[in-house]
């Protein structure tokens, strides 16, 4: 089992920036992908970037691409992601989640709230 918890969180102008961290623990020599998703009101939740474990590889969101930026400390076993120009359109509850080898991301957080005012 892993467990995920999220920091960072919180109410921000538009056009600013914001940094979420998720620290892993348990078994974390079994993740593979780190990943972090967001869910907004009354919409399905949605990839925002994911990262290899090596971090060679990362995947964006076309609504992210260029904002935002996915890193990995595999060391700590902490996950980051740095939003720049942040837009109300961002406004979500963002989710840390991992993955082990060949499976699916069954590992999340609890969730932090990210919320961007114009």
């Amino acid at each position: 089992q892993v467990r995920l918890v999220e920091s960072g969180g919180g109410l921000v102008q538009a056009g600013n920036s914001l940094r979420l961290s998720c620290a892993a623990s348990g078994r974390t020599l079994r993740i593979d992908r780190l990943g972090w998703f967001r869910q907004a009101p009354g919409k399905e939740r949605e990839r925002v970037a994911t990262i290899s474990r090596s971090g060679s590889t990362t995947i964006y969101a076309d609504s992210v691409k260029g904002r935002f930026t996915i890193s990995r400390d595999s060391a700590q076993n902490t996950v980051y992601l740095q939003m720049d120009s942040l837009k109300p359109d961002d406004t979500a509850v963002y989710y840390c989640a991992a993955a082990y080898f060949f499976q699916n991301f069954d590992y999340w957080g609890q969730g932090t709230q990210v919320t961007v005012s114009s």
